[in-house]
C-alpha cells in the first residue's frame, strides 16, 4: 500500500505549476546523481580488472529480458517523477462530488 504525505505541501511560487515543475527537478536531479556515482563505481571496478568500459558497453547487445528491466526502471522513475502532479490531480478528483457537478452544470446553464 503507498502512502502519500499528509497535510499541505510548503510553496514556494505564486504558480503552482512552477513547485510541481520544481519537484520534478529535484527528482531528476537525484536520479542523475546516483546514476553518475553508479557509473563512476562500475567503471572503476572494470578498469581495476582491466576491462575497458567504453569498449565493451559499445558493443553490448541487450535482449528481450535486459530491455524489459530497463522499461520497467524507466517507469518507476516517471512514477517518482510524476508523483507530486498525480497527488494532486487525486487530491482534486476526490472533492469531487455530484452536487458539485449539478451545480456546475445548473450554473453553465444559467449562463
Amino acid at each position: 500500500m503507498k502512502r502519500d504525505a499528509r497535510g499541505k505541501r510548503p510553496t514556494f511560487y505564486q504558480d503552482p505549476a512552477l513547485d510541481q515543475m520544481m519537484s520534478m527537478i529535484m527528482v531528476l536531479a537525484g536520479e542523475v546523481s546516483v546514476l553518475a556515482d553508479q557509473l563512476d563505481a562500475t567503471h572503476r571496478v572494470l578498469a581495476s580488472h582491466g576491462i575497458d568500459a567504453a569498449i565493451e558497453i559499445a558493443a553490448l547487445q541487450l535482449d528481450d529480458e535486459a530491455l524489459q528491466q530497463r522499461e520497467a526502471r524507466r517507469q518507476a522513475m516517471l512514477e517518482r517523477m510524476f508523483y507530486l502532479v498525480r497527488k494532486e490531480a487525486s487530491e482534486a478528483a476526490a472533492k469531487e462530488t455530484t452536487e458539485g457537478y449539478i451545480a456546475t452544470l445548473d450554473e453553465i446553464a444559467q449562463a
